[in-house]
């Protein structure tokens, strides 16, 4: 069946973006991938894959052996109290998930493997107009272009759902909680986690940022303002023991400081006209731990669709849309806050032993696993790379 529909624009060159137009470009579609950011984004947080789904999508992407050489192995992490003294040791096997991978490392080696693709980096779309034949797209500085489809892989934060599904106050639920990660350098020692009612610290291990997750009602800050973000984190921390002072000391010369919110995406539907959404655009909840392997599925789900579909837009997103419906259906409801950062002493207590408890985390690591798998996910018709 030839393919219609084959100029694709998509927002966003993270992991759902690039991983989507991998697919589509072996389907013989001319895909456009546009990035706010100058140039694809390096560290962040170790991401994580699960199941034999995951797994099997990787390596029918040609990544599962690369994606493995690159793998930071799960390093188990030990729980302190304010002297130091350990509560309990988290298993790298809980943190890791099966297969563990620096998100900038993933990263380049998707744009790497979409050298081919048309990159578009330091701009941003600014406008959709939908018309019976495409989608009119305007950007914040390129010549405005049509487009047969358009895809939202820009976060939780997607410019493309703001601008064809409506503001972000309609569709994104915030939890309760904000995280931040931040380069503080070699901060020596192993890695170590340290709790107060609302609020973790975690610090050590290879190349990993700091990390800080703190209970908080909704802020209002520019994303962008880093020096704001500083002033933010220096105050949900004040007055913390163990190793904080220290640490937050050296937050004013760190070289990297990325903090945000734990929200879920609550949408009803990812898809509308001519513009989809992959990954957390559509279907992300912060710190779920699912992220980066849903948005992998996702993109091979939604490109799956439109080879079957010979390019048939509405016969393809209603197909993805309830083909994920299942895959998705544990970020809809999780809330990682009040696990990393128990809101009281009694509820620190409880979550510690549960690491100390093998029966328990074992239980945990196959239910992870089962939520992450979908044994009917289709062996879609799609080139194979090697």
């Amino acid at each position: 069946m030839a393919m219609k529909n084959t100029t694709v624009l998509i927002s966003g060159a993270g992991i759902g973006g690039p991983a989507l137009a991998h697919w589509l470009h072996r389907l013989g579609c001319v895909v456009t991938v546009v990035e706010r950011a100058s140039a694809p984004r390096p560290g962040g947080q170790a991401v994580d894959f699960k199941g034999p789904t995951q797994r099997a999508v990787l390596a029918r992407m040609g990544l599962l052996d690369a994606v493995r050489s690159r793998q930071t192995g799960g390093v188990d992490q030990t729980v302190v109290d304010a002297s130091g003294r350990r509560l309990a040791v988290i298993p790298g096997a809980f943190t890791g998930g099966e297969i563990e991978i620096p998100r900038g490392d993933l990263a380049a080696l998707l744009h790497e493997r979409t050298a081919e693709c048309e990159y578009v980096f330091g701009d941003s779309v600014t406008s959709l107009t939908e018309t019976p034949h495409g989608v009119h797209v305007t950007f914040r500085h390129a010549a405005p272009r049509t487009f047969d489809l358009v895809v939202g892989a820009d976060g939780i934060h997607s410019t493309v759902r703001r601008l064809a599904f409506g503001p972000e106050r309609d569709h994104v639920r915030h939890l309760g909680y904000y995280y931040a990660l931040v380069d503080l350098g070699d901060v020596g020692g192993e890695p170590q986690l340290y709790n107060e009612p609302g609020r973790m610290v975690a610090v050590g291990g290879p190349k990993a940022p700091a990390f800080f997750v703190f209970a908080s009602a909704e802020l209002t800050y520019d994303r962008y303002d880093v020096a704001a973000q500083r002033d933010i984190l220096r105050a949900a921390y004040r007055g913390a023991g163990w190793r904080v002072p220290e640490l937050m000391a050296r937050v004013a010369d760190a070289e990297s400081v990325y903090l945000d919110s734990i929200s879920r995406v609550e949408t009803t539907t990812c898809v509308k006209g001519r513009v989809a959404l992959v990954g957390d655009a559509g279907y992300g909840n912060t710190l779920g731990g699912f992220g980066s392997g849903l948005a992998i599925v996702g993109a091979y789900v939604l490109a799956g669709e439109l080879s079957v579909a010979g390019g048939d837009h509405v016969v393809a997103f209603r197909r993805y849309e309830d083909r994920m419906r299942g895959l998705t259906k544990v970020v809809r409801k999780a809330n990682a806050g009040p696990f990393l950062a128990p809101p009281s002493a009694l509820r620190i207590r409880a979550r510690n032993a549960m690491f100390n408890s093998k029966p328990v985390l074992s239980a945990m690591l196959k239910m992870t696993d089962w939520f992450a798998t979908d044994p009917t996910l289709p062996d879609y018709p799609l080139p194979v790379s090697v």
